[in-house]
């Protein structure tokens, strides 16, 4: 059985707004959220820039025993997911509560709870932690209290492949459903890895930016990292279309692919795989897409890679095609950006807008493609993809459509 899926509901919160119109608003603005961050140790760090969800209180939306629970990853969850459910106009009794589940996608999980107890074990000296830090921190902890919020009796679980997580989760989801397993999924991806040892260990790395996020650019120096989180609900489309629900766009393809080559450096193969393979799964040609939401991270290795992978598979089509890395606005969510990012092909879907590559200042020969530098663009896009691409060789591209 092969059936369509649509996106019924989404909802985000993101260091550009802490919803879905105050998002796409800034996207459309081509404003930045990278500045100096604003966490504890500040001064210990040599990177101390970030796209952080600023003035965010905790307690305006969650009472002290659901705190004791939410480390702030699974918060974003559960904010984003009640916008997307909300807008969905869904509730989940009986069969439709058994058929409907939420895969999300997160590479650290609750990494701001380790952080503050490894502080208080081997900095403060403490002999005791609280009794639930091990289901405030695990991976799964956003799908699990999503799942219990919202009375989701289906298939229920986190991926976890680094930066392409929110989009393996989507994907997954998006088989569950066309495939009869499922009639409604919640799924997409958080993040909050911007505390003291988050950052400290991706400056490790020696791939982060001091400045800003240019993707694209020639004078670019690395990647920024954000927080976040964005959630869809997927509803099987005769479903949805039954009960009148607006439809925000169909997920045609997902299609996944691993370089098994290398940990850090990105394969061009793997990367042309996975696009080519969401094509072939939409029924899609190279002519038919309007618009890609790049990877785009900003760093030397992938922008070029990227950029030779859609050239290879698009061929005489990649001059006429726009991309653009958002990144460049919200930061590199980890895994949640797959699904942040997924906002803005549904903005230019439905709403002809695409999001500009912000920071840009001069062209790349090795990255010799429309950019949409600094200022978004009005297009007619009917349909489009969304790429990741992570560390461990792990890609995962999907194909959307207008409806």
């Amino acid at each position: 059985m092969s059936r369509r899926v649509v996106i019924t509901g989404a909802g985000t919160i993101n260091a550009l707004g802490s919803d879905v119109p105050a998002t796409l608003a800034a996207m459309r603005e081509g404003r930045s959220a990278i500045g100096d961050l604003d966490i504890r140790d500040v001064d210990r760090l040599t990177i101390r820039i970030g796209a952080q969800v600023k003035d965010y209180d905790e307690g305006a939306h969650f009472n002290r025993q659901q705190i004791a629970l939410y480390d702030r990853y699974t918060q974003f969850a559960l904010l984003a997911a009640g916008q997307a459910l909300a807008q969905a106009g869904l509730t989940f009794q009986g069969e439709l509560a058994a058929r409907s589940g939420v895969i999300l996608g997160t590479s650290g999980g609750g990494l701001n709870t380790q952080d503050e107890n490894y502080r208080a074990v081997y900095e403060g000296g403490k002999n005791r932690v609280h009794p639930f830090v091990v289901p405030k921190l695990m991976n799964n902890a956003a799908a699990a209290h999503l799942s219990m919020e919202y009375n989701l009796k289906g298939p229920s679980f986190t991926v976890a492949t680094a930066c392409a997580s929110s989009n393996h989760a989507i994907g997954q989801a998006f088989h569950f459903v066309k495939s009869g397993m499922a009639d409604v999924m919640v799924t997409g991806g958080a993040e909050a890895m911007l505390c003291f040892g988050g950052v400290k260990a991706w400056e490790g790395l020696r791939v982060m930016s001091r400045d800003t996020c240019r993707p694209f650019c020639a004078t670019r120096s690395g990647m920024v990292q954000g927080e976040g989180a964005g959630i869809f609900v997927l509803e099987e489309y005769e479903h949805a279309r039954a009960r009148g629900a607006d439809i925000l766009a169909e997920v045609a393809g997902a299609a996944m692919t691993s370089d098994a080559s290398d940990i850090v450096m990105p394969s061009r193969q793997g990367a042309e795989r996975a696009m080519a393979g969401a094509l072939e799964q939409a029924g899609l040609n190279t002519g038919d897409i309007g618009y890609i939401n790049a990877h785009g991270t900003g760093t030397a290795a992938n922008d070029k890679i990227e950029s030779a992978a859609v050239a290879h598979v698009f061929g005489a089509d990649a001059d006429r095609l726009a991309i653009s890395s958002t990144k460049s606005m919200h930061g590199h969510c980890i895994g949640a950006t797959g699904a942040i990012e997924l906002l803005a092909c549904i903005m230019a879907l439905r709403d002809g807008v695409i999001a500009p590559t912000a920071n840009w200042q001069e062209p790349d020969p090795e990255c010799a493609l429309d950019i949409v530098p600094n200022v978004a663009r009005d297009a007619t896009v009917t349909a489009c993809l969304s790429n990741a691409f992570a560390f461990g060789g792990m890609n995962a591209v999907l194909a959307l459509k207008a409806v």
